[in-house]
């Protein structure tokens, strides 16, 4: 749960801000203060801060709860602790002792964050005022009432313990820990957010709880509700729930801890196992409120993207690294902004890292152009246009802005990044850009020390004084997403070329609109031995065309504010995008001609081709790498050069290897069609000339090789262990997997899905996270998964954990002893029910994304079917009974047949 690695109804419109402006009078000690392009802010007496985004675009609402604390508020011995808190909040209150396992019966997508300057928690659902209002009584409660006993402290000690472990495994992590604590000497930034291994150990259950008490009030919180929702109502509740608590009368002391201006390189050495390299650098800069921070965030996507990016085309285009990126941090203090290069085992460290740091400090001979600046501002602002647009996104994102000193900074911003220029950027880079203050290399004495300037906090109040925001958007309809009204909804049919097409227009916030378009080609015989080559083929589609670079496809793509992405392999292609009504006809003529028009650069080329080989590198040395290609070897019955075949690493590498440019075009001509294939489109478009805009790009393209569908089918399994040992890994993998020769309509499979659910499924409230993750604190990570063919009766049951190597013994002690439980006392019906609901509203809520639903829609072409079997799946979902579940389970699940791998470094750690 710590925040993530190196940082960053069919119905009618809504007219919230006008029907808001009509609403009754205030619950009593609730104060409106302002309000931004139809986000408002309210204050309760107690002191918390009341944000409310209300969009009806999506049936979902999602709740964010922010606290004003992360380990920058950490004090000596107190490291991991707001942390630690994050995990322990998850445990539970007197009145709500359950929270996990009534986030997951309710069918919520929940989860908690930590980071320097603040700790989140979030929950989006299905929008009802059943589902808010238990979700706002929960957070009201947890703030002030949540255990924080010793038994959770206990058990969820070696959860963290292992989250730090995973956190291990990766060379690039831990290297970047290491950089911010050379970095900072003395300001908390330097301080990882999960904590020393000492501190997080040693936690006194009184201590947390001061800590606990000290931070988890409402005037040090911020309620963001955003999504679907009534405000008046909600306000009403959250004046119920939240306006009874009292302000404490405690004061809450600034910090005040500044590193000193650096005066010289600093370094960092980072030895152990592993085949990947990286070069990383952090540059001291401002905090996030400061004016210059725009210029930051442009400078970073100048110097870190992919492929315009300066680094990219000093690095990876000369075939001295695989990849680069740069980012700038988005902190209430002065920050830093970051940068990465990876380099494979052959490529050299001594020759890139001169390249790294020159293409990063030269702009002063290098200047910054007006076409990088412009190419930077329209990717920036088309993310935030984007996550504007999108509540869910909207709601948790705003959680930066409030840590970083003010909601509003989200549109102060924007705006700013909109007014930044070339000489703003060219300043900044050449101001804070310097060798003095880098942390990477040595250090060396200078005689003139070339310093930067002092970085002093910035007020956000005073930044924000006379800003007022733009135009409030357009809501969007209040969309029914049940099977049936989408089937209604949809337009069904096939286009001349042969696909079929799934189109669903339906008024969405900002206008937008997401489509998926998959081809599918070939046959188990005439795709032998094509493999690498199809799935370089797919990686090559959008690095140009024979009119346009790779470059010129990326502006415009930018130009449509379209986000898309190409994958694919040897049986098929896929391409999603996500732009608005305006610019989809465009954006569909520039994928067709990608597409249709490939010209594979042979530097393109020698670049993927590069980047494959150094992954295959890091993934001989990770446990579950090495685990699932264990297990998928295992599985394996199809003779080398089958596009079915699981190839070792070696095999897999010298594949690559074998690829040419020859082999590439050759499979191209010979396979890539579009007679066979689905398109859904879900948003605010015009269906006939979506379909017209379809016609003209992929008729009478056809592939030249026969197609049929390729199927894995069912082998019946043996049992199988393999212990592997992976040397240096803190951290180990278990993974089983169980084939089951049944298809998704078997009778049996609407059973056994609320099974899995119950036994492994749910957020941290299945059996198996009750007892590994909560009761005994073994693994940070652990569930079981079902996945059910819908062609062919060939689906899996399997399990997997992650823990540390030593307690090995037991968690397969715990595991069996839970299979073994499930299997002779079977589930109960209070457990059968609350799975039912968890399906059923997690099912919802993932039709209420529209990519998840374009996903769906062109699933069910795929698989011949609509909404309406989908339909039926839920019904019979509804109607399984306990017997009908438990007999599932206990035909399906045969213990002596399970295939198990563990993965991890036992030699070093052996199993207690």
């Amino acid at each position: 749960m710590v925040k993530m690695r190196h940082i960053l109804a069919l119905g009618l419109m809504t007219l919230s801000l006008a029907g808001w402006a009509k609403s009754p009078a205030l619950p009593a000690g609730v104060t409106q203060v302002t309000s931004v392009e139809g986000v408002t802010e309210y204050h309760l007496k107690n002191g918390l801060q009341v944000i409310l985004a209300p969009d009806s675009s999506k049936p979902t609402t999602t709740v964010n709860i922010t606290y004003r604390v992360g380990s920058r508020m950490e004090n000596y011995g107190e490291t991991g602790m707001a942390h630690l808190l994050e995990h322990l909040m998850f445990k539970g209150t007197p009145k709500h002792p359950t929270i996990a396992a009534d986030l997951s019966h309710r069918g919520m997508r929940p989860n908690g964050t930590t980071w320097f300057d603040r700790t989140n928690y979030f929950e989006t659902f299905t929008a009802s005022e059943s589902n808010l209002s238990w979700a706002l009584a929960m957070e009201a409660d947890r703030m002030v009432h949540s255990f924080i006993a010793r038994k959770d402290l206990d058990s969820e000690m070696t959860v963290v313990r292992n989250e730090m472990e995973k956190d291990e495994n990766d060379a690039s992590s831990v290297l970047m820990d290491k950089l911010m604590a050379t970095a900072y000497q003395w300001h908390n930034y330097g301080k990882s957010t999960i904590g020393a291994r000492t501190d997080v150990e040693n936690v006194s259950i009184p201590h947390l709880q001061a800590f606990y008490r000290k931070y988890y009030q409402p005037d040090n919180a911020t309620l963001v509700v955003a999504g679907s929702f009534d405000p008046d109502k909600t306000l009403a509740l959250i004046s119920k729930d939240f306006g009874v608590i009292p302000k404490p009368k405690r004061v809450i002391e600034p910090t005040y801890t500044l590193d000193p201006i650096q005066d010289g390189e600093r370094s960092v050495t980072l030895r152990r196992v592993g085949d990947v390299k990286y070069i990383e650098a952090v540059y001291h800069s401002v905090a996030a409120a400061h004016p210059d921070n725009a210029a930051f965030r442009v400078l970073s996507y100048i110097m870190g993207d992919t492929p315009s990016g300066r680094l990219h085309k000093a690095l990876v285009e000369k075939e001295l690294a695989t990849a680069v990126s740069a980012e700038s941090f988005n902190l209430d203090e002065p920050g830093v902004i970051y940068f990465e290069a990876d380099l494979s085992k052959e490529q050299s460290l001594d020759k890139a890292a001169p390249v790294f740091m020159k293409t990063i400090e030269g702009v002063h001979d290098e200047p910054i152009t007006e076409q990088e600046v412009s190419r930077a501002k329209a990717n920036l602002l088309n993310d935030i246009t984007q996550t504007f647009n999108d509540p869910e996104s909207f709601g948790i994102s705003l959680s930066t802005a409030i840590a970083n000193g003010d909601w509003r900074l989200f549109f102060l911003n924007r705006d700013r990044i909109q007014k930044v220029s070339v000489q703003d950027v060219q300043r900044v880079a050449e101001t804070w850009l310097k060798s003095s203050n880098r942390t990477m290399g040595e250090f060396i004495p200078t005689a003139k020390p070339d310093r930067v300037p002092f970085a002093a906090r910035v007020d956000a109040k005073e930044q924000l004084k006379d800003f007022t925001g733009k135009q409030q958007i357009d809501h969007a309809e209040a969309f029914d997403v049940s099977p049936m009204n989408i089937q209604q909804r949809t337009q069904w049919g096939r286009l001349p070329s042969g696909i079929r097409y799934a189109l669903l227009p339906k008024k969405t916030r900002g206008a937008t609109v997401f489509a998926q378009l998959n081809l599918h080609f070939g046959n188990a015989e005439n795709l032998i031995d094509q493999s690498s080559v199809a799935n370089m083929v797919a990686g090559l589609l959008d690095r140009g065309t024979d009119k346009m670079t790779r470059q010129q496809i990326s502006d415009r793509f930018t130009q449509l504010k379209a986000q898309v992405s190409f994958s694919g392999g040897p049986t098929g292609v896929s391409v999603s995008m996500l732009t608005d009504r305006d610019h989809l006809s465009d954006t569909l003529a520039l994928v067709t001609e990608i597409l249709r028009h490939p010209s594979f650069p042979e530097s393109e080329f020698k670049q993927l081709q590069a980047a494959a080989i150094a992954s295959i590198e890091q993934e001989r040395t990770d446990p579950q790498a090495i685990a699932g290609n264990a297990l998928s070897r295992h599985f394996n019955h199809y003779p080398k050069g089958d596009v079915r075949y699981s190839p070792t690493f070696d095999e897999s590498e010298e594949n690559i290897k074998a690829v040419t440019l020859d082999k590439i075009q050759k499979f191209y001509h010979d396979f890539y069609g579009a007679n066979h294939g689905e398109v859904a489109v879900v948003g605010d478009f015009d269906p006939v000339k979506i379909k017209a805009v379809l016609n003209q790009g992929l008729d009478q393209w056809v592939s030249q090789s026969s197609y049929e569908v390729v199927l894995n089918t069912y082998v019946a399994p043996v049992a199988f262990k393999d212990v592997l040992n992976t040397p240096d890994k803190a951290n180990a993998i278990f993974i089983m997997k169980l084939p089951l020769p049944i298809m998704e309509d078997d009778p049996t499979a609407p059973a056994l899905k609320v099974a899995n659910t119950i036994f492994g499924g749910g957020f941290l409230s299945s059996r198996l996270a009750t007892r590994i993750r909560q009761k005994e604190g073994i693994s940070y990570g652990v569930g079981s998964f079902l996945r059910l063919n819908n062609l062919t009766k060939n689906s899996t049951l399997g399990a997997y954990a992650i823990y540390a190597p030593q307690n090995l013994a037991r968690l397969e002690n715990a595991f069996q002893e839970e299979t073994d439980k499930a299997l002779k006392d079977g589930f109960s019906e209070t457990e059968i029910k609350e799975a039912k609901q968890s399906l059923l509203q997690s099912a919802a809520l993932g039709r209420a994304q529209d990519d998840g639903l374009a996903e769906l829609l062109t699933k069910l072409l795929f698989d011949n079917h609509d909404m309406t079997y989908v339909d039926k799946l839920e019904k019979e979902t509804q109607q399984v009974s306990v017997n009908d579940v438990n007999a599932a389970f206990r035909k399906w699940v045969t213990p002596a047949s399970f295939a198990e791998v563990m993965a991890g470094d036992f030699n070093k750690h052996p199993a207690k």
